[in-house]
């Protein structure tokens, strides 16, 4: 699929926005008062989208960052130890890499969640900051793997096969 330093930057950035878009809408959803349970995000209303914006405009770069850093390489890494690229499906090749990476980023951006809008924005202490990561993360992992797989990758890889016709 990626061919290029150009084409992995593209990618990168495709998948980052959409990311950061997804969790923030779930995220300013659940910071408005909406719950995840049967019912609870069927009364949320428009002002979650702008809001989600507003920190998603922002959020995309440390998830840009911090996936090319180490995300992506140890996403990769650990699906290596799971995946036979001669003899597996791609499909399931797509999947392994694709949740492999949700487990290194997921734990990596809710530290950052965690530090940017819990200690430093709403002033809570730094003595906190390990309950905070965990319930940030708990929170947060469901959301990331399935916003992952069902609609920031297919959609950033639709994206990039119209960018990039191989």
């Amino acid at each position: 699929m990626i061919k290029t330093r150009s084409e992995k930057l593209v990618f990168g950035v495709l998948m980052s926005v959409t990311m950061a878009i997804g969790m923030e809408v779930y995220n300013v959803a659940i910071k408005m008062g909406y719950n995840t349970m049967p019912g609870g995000l069927s009364n949320m209303v428009n002002q979650v989208f702008p809001d989600a914006l507003v920190e998603a405009s922002y959020m995309w770069i440390f998830v840009f960052l911090f996936s090319h850093l180490w995300g992506n390489r140890l996403g990769h890494a650990l699906a290596a130890k799971l995946i036979r690229p001669e003899q597996d499906n791609p499909f399931f090749i797509t999947l392994m890499i694709s949740s492999c990476t949700v487990l290194v980023m997921c734990p990596t951006m809710s530290m950052v969640a965690a530090i940017l809008f819990n200690v430093i924005l709403a002033g809570n202490p730094v003595s906190q900051l390990p309950a905070i990561w965990v319930g940030t993360l708990i929170k947060n992992f469901p959301m990331a793997l399935l916003w992952n797989l069902f609609a920031a990758g297919p959609f950033s890889r639709l994206v990039y096969r119209k960018i990039f016709r191989h």
